[in-house]
Formats: C-alpha cells, structure tokens, sequence
C-alpha cells in the first residue's frame, strides 16, 4: 500500500476561544474552601454554609436542594443558587457493554454540547470528561477537532461531568451494584492543556480531600494532550502526580505534521522531551497514545521508528527505568471517513516490534463502539 499521505485539508490551529462568550455561571467547584466562604460573605450569607454545601454536592453527591435538611429552608434557595446552579443538562445517555459503558450528551448553558463517558470495569470505573466545546486542534482523523473550537469549559463544568458519573455510581445505576469512580481521563472533546488553568482547578478539586473535592488519587488521573510543550513544562512543575497522555500517533515530523497539525509548532523530539521530562521529574510513567490508522502510520518499519525515538531517553542498561508505555487504539472511524482501524495483523506485527525493543505495549479495550464511543460523534450528529 502506498506510503505518502495525500495532503489534508485541516482547519487552522486553534489555540484560544472565540471573544464575547458569555461564561458560565460560577459554582463552588470553581472555588477552593476559602473562595466559597468569601463568596456567601460578599452575598450577606453566612460563610460557614460553604462547608456544608460543599459536603452536600462532593460528600454526599446530593443533587435536589429538598435533601439539604441542615441548610436553614428560608435560606437555602439562595445558598443553592449562589453556589449550586445548575451547569449542564443531559440531552442523551446510551448504553453499551450490558449497561457498564455510559455515554452521556450534555447541553451547557450557552447551548454548547459536549460528552462525557462512565466505563465500569471489574477492578475500576473511569470518567472520561470533555475539557472543551469542540477542539482547535485540528486532527484531521477525529470528529471533535472535525468541528473546531467553540468555547473552554470551566472548571465546574468539568468537575460535574465526574461527580454525575459519581451519583450514578453511588446510586446504583450502573450494573453492579453501588460503587465509587476511581480514576478520571482527560480524553473527551478538547485538549486539555489548551485550557490549562480550568484543568488544573478540576484536577485540584477532584484530589482535594472530602468535603473540599471528591478526594480521588491524582495517581487515578491521566491528562492527555497533543502535545502543547510549554503547558508541558508547566504540568511538570505543578506537584501533582497525574499520568501523562502523550496523543503521539506518529513517530516521524512528516506524517506527524499531516495528523496532529501541532507538531508543526512542536517537533516529534521537542514533544517527546517533553514527555520524557514529565516522567524524570514525577517518576510517572507516561503513556503514548497511537491511533492505528490502516496504511497511515501502521507500517513495521513505523513501529521501529516509534521504538527508536522512545528509546533515546533515559538510561539504557538492563535496569533502566520504564519510564514510557505505549497504548495502541484501534480507530473509532467516522462516518464518511477516509480513515479506518488497521488490520488485525498489522497491529499484531507493531506490538511485536515495540516489545522487540523493549517497549511496554497495549492495544486500549475499545469499549462503545455502538454508542459512538469516539469523542465528538454523538455532539456531531446533533
């Protein structure tokens, strides 16, 4: 099969949201405890209901004011307004996997759609969140970055996305009985680093112990980005140890250029080092993410190349630290795409070579595929 890649059409990179959006309205999630209270005391409220909404919606995921019986009933119309109003409407949740793959559509207050997706496993459940309306980034193989950018999310509004998943859970919604979300993934529509300051505030949330957030492990947190190098940089000094997820899908500048369109700021070596880097100073191992593209970038002699690259960072010797794991994923094709999964033998033969040089490999479960499971295929059809 022909190895060039006929140029494609992109958008143009897309790296701040459009001017004169109006923002969402603020929720206690977009505050740290002392926000809160200074919050209600500038409303003549008192300060020190923070604590209890807060317990309400992270503690206890309470999502009727009725079941708020501590809060004073003259009071607690206002108190739930200036702190819990309501951020997203679920338009649409289909189901997969016997009911543990959830994916729901939300409608912001502004009429934006994203997606967020519950994935309940054995040993786990796992929110995958959406950071943005739509994405700048402009991957030509991916129906969010198809769309292009519409607006940020704000930190609350990513935050709901997993405590909604959290109330199902806990509820029972789910096949399996009532349990708790364990990890969260920053992999639905947008790239995360492009909204870094609202990122980070809903990672400090979700890790921030109960009543203040939801008291997860930020262990249990991958961020994913294209690779944005300066943002980066500054998740490598922000002290919070979340995975990495380094969105590679090419192992050489000049399909890269054509896929993942940032590489043209930032080389294949640059992002890389960047990565690497991540993992020298959080010893958090990252992850690369590779979406096989039959006859793009699915090639053996790619898989090497891929190897190589990795390889050329950190200690080399029988000890040396892993400090990188590659996660192949089998394309979730667009309707109407040119691009399609790779054949099973070829992704065979990658997983071969990279672990002929010693790399960690695994190809992702690919769960949703019925219900539109690629981000961005649900928001694109409405």
């Amino acid at each position: 099969m022909s190895e060039t890649v006929e140029p494609i059409k992109t958008l143009p990179l897309v790296f701040d949201e459009p001017r004169g959006r109006k923002k969402p309205p603020r929720h206690l999630a977009d505050l740290d405890d002392a926000g809160r209270k200074a919050l209600l005391e500038e409303m003549g409220l008192p300060g020190f209901r923070a604590k209890q909404l807060s317990t309400h919606y992270f503690g206890r995921l309470v999502d009727d004011p009725a079941e708020m019986t501590d809060l004073p009933a003259g009071q607690r119309d206002e108190l739930v307004a200036a702190l819990l109003p309501d951020l997203m409407t679920p338009l649409r949740t289909l189901e997969a996997d016997k009911g543990t793959t959830r994916k729901t559509l939300w409608k912001l207050f502004d009429g934006a759609l994203v997606e967020s997706v519950l994935m309940r496993y054995p040993e786990r459940a796992t929110v995958c969140v959406s950071s943005q309306a739509g994405c700048g980034m402009a991957c030509p193989f991916c129906a969010t970055g198809m769309g292009g950018l519409q607006r940020n999310m704000s930190t609350a509004e990513i935050v709901e996305q997993v405590v909604a998943g959290a109330r199902s859970m806990a509820r029972g919604e789910v096949p399996g009985g009532p349990g708790r979300v364990s990890n969260v993934v920053f992999m639905g529509m947008g790239e995360p680093l492009a909204n870094y300051k609202a990122v980070i505030g809903a990672v400090r949330r979700l890790v921030d112990p109960s009543p203040s957030g939801l008291g997860m492990s930020a262990r249990g947190i991958t961020v994913s980005t294209v690779g944005l190098v300066p943002r980066m940089n500054q998740l490598t000094e922000e002290g919070i140890p979340v995975t990495l997820a380094l969105s590679l899908h090419a192992p050489d500048d000049e399909l890269r250029n054509e896929l993942v369109p940032i590489n043209t700021r930032f080389s294949v070596a640059e992002t890389v080092e960047a990565a690497w880097n991540y993992a020298r100073v959080t010893k958090r191992r990252v992850s690369i993410e590779y979406a096989m593209m039959r006859g793009i970038n699915d090639q053996a002699h790619r898989a090497d190349l891929l190897g190589d690259v990795l390889n050329s960072y950190g200690p080399q010797d029988s000890t040396r630290w892993g400090w990188v794991h590659v996660n192949l994923i089998p394309l979730n094709p667009i309707e109407g795409s040119k691009w399609t999964a790779s054949d099973p033998a070829d992704e065979r033969e990658f997983v071969r070579r990279l672990e002929a040089k010693g790399i960690p490999t695994t190809v992702r479960d690919t769960r949703g595929r019925e219900i539109d499971g690629a981000c961005g295929q649900l928001a694109a059809k409405e």
